[in-house]
C-alpha cells in the first residue's frame, strides 16, 4: 500500500465532471481533504466541466476493473438545487462531501477572481460524541491561481450556506 493520496478525475460522455477515483489511501486530515477540494475547484473553473453547482460524495465503491491501489471514488451526485437534486435525508453520511460552484455561480472573493470557481467541503462529525465537524473552502482559477483557501475544525454548519445545505441533505 502506498503512503500517498492519489486522485484522478473522470468525465461523462458529455465531458462534464463525473467524479474522481481515489487511490493509495483516503485523505486522513482536514488539510489533505482541502488539497483534494483544491484540485476539484481548479477543474470546476474549466468552462463547462462543471455546468452547475454540484454535490460530490466520497464512497467506498470502486470502478469496474480497478487498479490494485484504488480505495474508492468521489462521485457527482447531481446538482445541489432543482428537480434532479438529492432530497433532504436521502444521503447516508459519507466520510466527506463537497459542493463545487462553477465560475458563473461563484460569489468571488475579489474582483480579480471573476473567472474563479469555488467549493466547500464538509467532513461530518458526531458532535454529540465529541467529534467535531470539519470544513474547508476554496476559490481557484483554472490556471491554478488560488484566490481563497480556508479550513476549520469545530465549524457550526448553520454559519455557512453550503454547509447548511449539505447538512440538510444528510439529516434523517
Amino acid at each position: 500500500m502506498t503512503d500517498q493520496v492519489e486522485i484522478a478525475p473522470f468525465a461523462r460522455r458529455d465531458m462534464t465532471l463525473a467524479g474522481f477515483v481515489m487511490s493509495g489511501r483516503w485523505p486522513c486530515s482536514t488539510r489533505e481533504w482541502a488539497q483534494v477540494l483544491l484540485l476539484a475547484v481548479r477543474l470546476a473553473a474549466v468552462p463547462g466541466f462543471v455546468p452547475t453547482t454540484s454535490l460530490f460524495l466520497a464512497r467506498d465503491e470502486v470502478p469496474d476493473d480497478p487498479a490494485p491501489t484504488t480505495v474508492g471514488m468521489l462521485t457527482n451526485s447531481g446538482p445541489l438545487l432543482g428537480h434532479r437534486a438529492p432530497k433532504p435525508g436521502s444521503i447516508e453520511t459519507p466520510p466527506a462531501l463537497f459542493v463545487l460552484h462553477p465560475p458563473d455561480e461563484t460569489q468571488h472573493s475579489t474582483p480579480e477572481a471573476e473567472a474563479a470557481a469555488s467549493g466547500c467541503l464538509l467532513l461530518p462529525g458526531l458532535p454529540h460524541l465529541g467529534i467535531e465537524h470539519r470544513a474547508a473552502w476554496v476559490e481557484a482559477e483554472s490556471d491554478g491561481t488560488v484566490t481563497k483557501l480556508l479550513s476549520s475544525v469545530g465549524v457550526r454548519i448553520v454559519d455557512d450556506p453550503d454547509l447548511a445545505v449539505m447538512a440538510a441533505l444528510l439529516a434523517a
